[in-house]
């Protein structure tokens, strides 16, 4: 039989369990009933109801008093089951959205997954790690058919769901380019008309693009407002901004992107971050850049994958693992 069908005699047993014995075993079965009236949608105001009939069968002789008294609080529970039937919706309904959110984000790391490069020069490590489930940045790497290798790191001015669709749109756009158009300053340019006319104007997108030549070990690259990255010189032993100016995308159509270069040595380092990693926060405050050396400092001597991995355990120790904005970094290293 139905719970609903059998819960005018359980509960009636329950109450005589209690006043005959009142133990803790007697108190359980009252809340084993509790959770099973909740699974069968058995609103207060109803077990308030039953209470009330139950124990004017059981005590004819109850006083009037105390009748009126269920009458009072089985109208306090009326508006109390309204909104306790409002909170289990919400609750189905919330549990349905981080379904959906779920599914989401596992299609935006398919969308947006890229394959790290291999070639014999370079030594190349990525972390990419969302504050929450979806992802505002977003990495990508590219190697053409003569070993060129581009590598893109950008940042949505926002969060969320907003944010992903925004990457999965520039995703789309890098790869929509012409084969001829992966120097830096035109993919940015390229980029930004995208931007600026699919992007509603109050989200903005950074980007930093660089392309580095295998044969003469140049590495070109542009900025459309993104974070500096760092180029270590082997040689000296010093960290260098990796400063590019340039308007972000999505800003002005008609921009132009100013195009850099770098000369790398054997040892030297290409290193490029989103703002989650400058921007970690510790109960002292913002972390400095001269900070974020000196983990990277802490683990020159290895390979890129293991540096990027460290420095990020490093920092994620420092905010008591709980990362307040997306977080990526990428090092480029010249091995031979």
């Amino acid at each position: 039989m139905d719970f609903r069908e059998l819960m005018d005699v359980k509960y009636k047993e329950i109450i005589e369990n209690y006043l005959k014995e009142q133990d803790e075993q007697a108190l359980y079965l009252g809340q084993k009933f509790s959770r099973k009236s909740i699974e069968h949608n058995i609103s207060p105001e109803e077990i308030i109801s039953l209470h009330k009939s139950i124990m004017l069968e059981m005590e004819p002789g109850l006083s009037e008093r105390v009748l009126d008294s269920f009458d009072i609080l089985l109208e306090v529970m009326i508006g109390y089951g309204f909104a306790y039937r409002e909170h289990q919706s919400l609750r189905s309904k919330q549990q349905e959205l981080n379904n959906e959110i779920e599914i989401a984000s596992n299609m935006q790391q398919t969308l947006l997954g890229t394959t790290i490069p291999e070639i014999d020069a370079l030594d190349i490590g990525a972390i990419s790690v969302p504050a929450k489930r979806m992802n505002g940045d977003y990495h990508h790497f590219v190697q053409d058919d003569n070993d060129y290798i581009s590598v893109a790191i950008a940042d949505v001015i926002g969060k969320g769901i907003p944010a992903a669709l925004c990457m999965s749109m520039i995703k789309y756009a890098m790869d929509s380019l012409p084969e001829h158009r992966h120097y830096p300053s035109a993919v940015l340019e390229s980029l930004n008309r995208v931007v600026e006319m699919n992007v509603d104007p109050s989200m903005f997108i950074t980007m930093f693009y660089g392309m580095y030549d295998p044969y003469k070990h140049n590495f070109y690259y542009s900025s459309a407002g993104h974070e500096p990255g760092f180029f270590y010189n082997y040689k000296s032993g010093e960290f260098e901004d990796l400063d590019a100016k340039g308007l972000l995308l999505g800003v002005d159509k008609r921009a132009k992107y100013r195009q850099y270069e770098r000369q790398v040595n054997v040892g030297d380092l290409i290193i490029l971050l989103s703002d989650g990693v400058t921007e970690c926060r510790t109960e002292e405050g913002f972390i400095e850049r001269e900070d974020l050396i000196g983990f990277i400092e802490k683990y020159i001597h290895l390979p890129a994958p293991e540096i990027v991995t460290n420095v990020y355990k490093e920092l994620e120790r420092l905010q008591h693992f709980q990362l307040r904005d997306d977080f990526t970094l990428i090092i480029l290293k010249r091995i031979c």
